[in-house]
């Protein structure tokens, strides 16, 4: 029978890893690895590499090279016979609960302040130089661009994107910069890249940002930041509407106030909400 140091050593023997996996490889070894993952559950907190490789249709040498990983990483721990999750795990776990509760918590304030100005209001978060909406309500208006959650468009010419940007640092800016295509998509879009960094850094100041027709002609929209309990950007939220129906004037005298005060109230939930 295998005894702990047997099994020690051979856990320790598959150290070296394969460095020239292709990215088909490297994609089948990711879902096997979160399916090593997902095999650790509240009833079985602590599993054998048998167990491991039952558990996802793993052959033993399989299984082993991944719970030797995993690891490795800090995301499982090992006596040398069983193997159980890290606490490290509850990083990524936070991390999706966390955003997860932002647009939840966020819409029963988008949806009052998009009652009261009969206007489209949404919320976005950055992905690389892309926003992604996490909540949107419609206008009462219809307007010619069809956004739901998840639809994503270019932060260079949204006045979301604008406030996520502003939000970074200037080293991430720089780099941003240099590698983005400001794609010009209507006659009043901005595409020299010392004007948008003229606009970022006037956003950073002020603390929201006003696209005029940039992203489409005919559609005006004002942003704000949400912060983390940090201080940190988390997300941008904003008023959208058409150039026929609010003026700048009224984005910035009107629509404005109303919108920095559900970013506050959004903000105040999130800071408070019940942890699990």
């Amino acid at each position: 029978m295998p005894t702990k140091d047997s099994n020690q050593r051979a856990y320790n023997a598959h150290v070296e890893r394969d460095a020239s996996l292709s990215e088909a490889e490297l994609l089948t070894s990711l879902q096997r690895g979160l399916a090593v993952l997902a095999a650790f559950r509240a009833d079985r907190a602590t599993l054998s590499l048998s167990e491991v490789a039952k558990a996802t249709d793993l052959d033993r040498s399989s299984a082993r090279r991944l719970l030797h990983t995993l690891v490795e990483r800090g995301y499982l721990r090992t006596d040398g016979q069983s193997f159980g999750l890290h606490p490290k795990v509850l990083r990524i776990g936070n991390a999706y609960l966390g955003a997860l509760a932002l647009p939840e918590l966020a819409l029963p304030h988008l949806r009052a302040l998009a009652g009261d100005l009969h206007e489209a209001v949404s919320m976005a978060v950055l992905d690389g130089d892309e926003i992604v909406y996490v909540a949107r309500i419609p206008g009462r208006r219809l307007m010619s661009l069809s956004l739901t959650i998840g639809s994503r468009l270019p932060a260079h010419a949204t006045s979301m994107g604008r406030v996520l940007l502003a939000a970074r640092t200037d080293d991430w800016i720089d780099g941003y910069l240099a590698s983005a295509t400001l794609h010009r998509l209507t006659e009043t879009s901005i595409t020299d890249h010392a004007l948008l960094r003229g606009e970022l850094q006037r956003t950073r100041r002020v603390g929201w940002s006003l696209v005029d027709q940039e992203l489409e002609t005919g559609l005006r929209s004002i942003a704000v930041p949400v912060h983390d309990a940090s201080g940190r950007v988390a997300a941008a939220i904003d008023i959208s509407s058409h150039a026929g129906r609010r003026d700048v004037d009224d984005l910035t005298g009107t629509m404005l106030p109303r919108l920095r005060r559900t970013a506050a109230a959004v903000e105040h939930d999130f800071h408070h909400r019940p942890r699990k």
